[in-house]
C-alpha cells in the first residue's frame, strides 16, 4: 500500500491539535524485534506505563503457587487479570533496596514510593533540599521524547503535597510522586482529567481554551474542516478507525463535562479538585482513557499513573470496606483486616483490568496497543504490616513489540534489585543503559 498520509499528521484548530492513531494509509508497520523492520524503519512504537498503588498488598492472596505457565487458578487479588494471562509476567522476589531505612529510621511510605523507579535513597528531609534520582520513565523520556508531542505524561488518582511533612520526616513530594525528571526535580502527578485532556489535545493558550469552553464546543468541533479534509483521502477501514477514534474524544468529553457538574467531594485525606468525578472508580477509569487515548494517537510513549499516594487512608465504602486503606495495611494478621485490604487490592487489580482490556481492543498493525506496550503494576511495599520492600508484587503486562514472553510466574534470586527489571524495559525502548540506580544489570529471562 502506498503512505497517503504521515504518521506524524496532525489535525489543527483554534488552540486544538490532534494527532492520529495509526492508520493503514500511513504504511505498513510490523514489530520492533524484526532487524528488517528497524533497518526499514518500520516498526511499531513500543510504549511503557508504570501503575503504582499504595501500601503494598496482601501478598497470600496475590502470589501464585507455582512457577512457570500461569493457570486459569490465578490468586484471588490477580484473578480480575484472568482474560490477560496470557500477556501477564508475575515477578516474584524484587527488591527496593533504597526504600529500606538504610540508617534514616521511619519514613518507608515515602521511600517506597520515591525509590519505586528511581532505585535511589532519598534524603530525609521535610524541606526544599530534597533529593532522590532520575527516574526510568525520565531515562526514556529523555531519550525518546522527541518523537512524540509529550516526552512523558504524569496521572494519578489521588492529589498529594509537594512540601510539608508527610511520613516521618519526609517531605510530602516523596509520598506522592513517582517520577523525578532529576535527583532533584520531582514531577508532580495531573490528577483533574479535564487538565489532561487539555494538555494532550488543546495546544492553545489560557485565552484560546477559555474562548472554547464559553462556546462550549467538543475539540472535535474546531478540527472538523482539517478532519474533513483528511477523511476524503481514507479508505472504509481507516474513516472507521477515525470515527472510533474521536468518539473515544468525545465520550471522555462528555464524561468531564459531567463531572464539573457534580459538587466536589470531600473526603478525610483531600477535598477533589473540580472537574474530578465524584466515584473513585470512574475517577480512575477516565485516568485510564487518557493514557490510553495518547498512546493511540501517539502523543506520548511514557506514562506513570500513581492510583493513590502512598500511605494513602482513602478509605473504600463503595466496596464495604468503610476504613482506611493505610490503617487496615497495619493488620497484625487480623483475618477480618487481611479480608479487607484484600478486597482493596483486588478493586485496584480490577482497574488494572479495565486498562489492559482498553489497550487490547484498539487495533494497530498486526496487533493491538497491548501488543506494542509494557505495562508495570506494582507497589514499592510488600507487606503493609511489615513494611519491607522485598519480595515486592510486580507485574509486567504487554507485548513489548514481541519481546515478551508472557503467561508465565517467574522467581527471581532473592534480593534482585527491581532497577534491573527497568533496565531491560529501557532495552526495548531501544535505550541503552548499563546502570540506573541501584541496578546490577539487566534481567533475564524476560523473552
Amino acid at each position: 500500500m502506498n503512505k497517503i498520509i504521515s504518521r506524524r499528521t496532525m489535525l489543527k484548530g483554534l488552540g486544538t491539535a490532534i494527532a492520529l492513531p495509526w492508520l493503514e494509509s500511513m504504511g505498513p508497520i510490523v514489530s520492533w524485534a524484526s532487524s528488517t523492520a528497524q533497518s526499514q524503519g518500520k516498526t511499531v512504537p513500543n510504549r511503557m506505563a508504570f501503575i503504582y498503588v499504595p501500601n503494598g498488598v496482601n501478598m497470600a492472596d496475590w502470589t501464585p503457587k507455582t512457577e512457570g505457565a500461569l493457570g486459569d487458578d490465578l490468586p484471588a487479588i490477580l484473578n480480575p487479570l484472568k482474560p490477560f494471562k496470557d500477556r501477564l509476567l508475575v515477578l516474584s522476589n524484587l527488591t527496593a533496596d533504597k526504600a529500606r531505612p538504610n540508617g534514616d529510621g521511619g519514613g518507608d511510605h515515602a521511600r517506597a514510593l520515591s525509590a519505586f523507579l528511581t532505585g535511589c535513597q532519598p534524603r530525609k528531609t521535610d524541606g526544599a533540599d530534597i533529593r532522590a534520582g532520575i527516574s526510568v520513565d525520565q531515562v526514556a523520556a529523555a531519550r525518546i521524547g522527541d518523537k512524540t508531542r509529550l516526552p512523558s505524561l504524569e496521572i494519578g488518582g489521588e492529589a498529594g503535597a509537594m512540601a510539608g511533612n508527610c511520613d516521618s520526616g519526609y517531605s510530602c513530594v516523596y509520598s506522592s510522586t513517582m517520577s523525578w525528571k532529576s535527583a532533584t526535580q520531582p514531577l508532580p502527578k495531573e490528577v483533574n482529567p479535564k487538565l489532561v485532556f487539555e494538555r494532550l489535545f488543546g495546544s492553545g493558550n489560557d485565552a484560546e481554551r477559555a474562548k472554547r469552553d464559553a462556546r462550549r464546543k467538543s475539540i472535535l468541533d474546531f478540527v472538523r474542516e482539517d478532519s474533513s479534509d483528511l477523511l476524503n483521502k481514507l479508505g472504509s477501514t481507516d474513516k472507521r478507525k477515525v470515527d472510533e477514534y474521536f468518539s473515544s474524544i468525545r465520550d471522555i468529553e462528555l464524561r468531564i463535562e459531567k463531572a464539573d457538574k457534580l459538587p466536589p467531594v470531600k473526603t478525610p485525606d483531600t477535598k477533589k479538585p473540580d472537574g474530578i468525578p465524584a466515584k473513585y472508580e470512574e475517577h480512575l477509569r477516565l485516568m485510564a482513557d487518557l493514557m490510553v487515548l495518547a498512546f493511540q494517537a501517539d502523543i506520548t510513549r511514557v506514562c506513570t499513573f500513581v492510583i493513590a499516594n502512598e500511605g494513602s487512608n482513602k478509605p473504600y465504602p463503595f466496596i464495604g470496606v468503610p476504613e482506611g486503606h493505610h490503617d487496615l495495611s497495619h493488620h497484625g494478621r487480623d483475618p477480618k483486616k487481611l479480608a479487607k485490604i484484600r478486597d482493596i487490592n483486588s478493586f485496584h487489580a480490577k482497574q488494572f483490568a479495565y486498562l489492559l482490556e482498553r489497550l487490547k481492543s484498539i487495533p494497530e498493525g498486526e496487533g493491538n496497543l497491548l501488543d506494542h506496550s509494557m505495562i508495570v503494576y506494582g507497589s514499592g511495599n510488600s507487606d503493609g504490616d511489615r513494611h519491607n520492600h522485598d519480595e515486592l508484587p510486580i507485574l509486567l503486562a504487554g507485548g513489548g513489540c514481541g519481546t515478551l514472553k508472557s503467561g508465565r510466574h517467574i522467581k527471581f534470586p532473592k534480593e534482585t534489585p527491581l532497577n534491573n527489571l527497568w533496565l531491560s524495559m529501557l532495552d526495548r525502548m531501544d535505550v541503552k543503559m548499563s546502570r540506573l540506580g541501584d541496578s546490577t544489570g539487566a534481567l533475564t529471562g524476560l523473552s
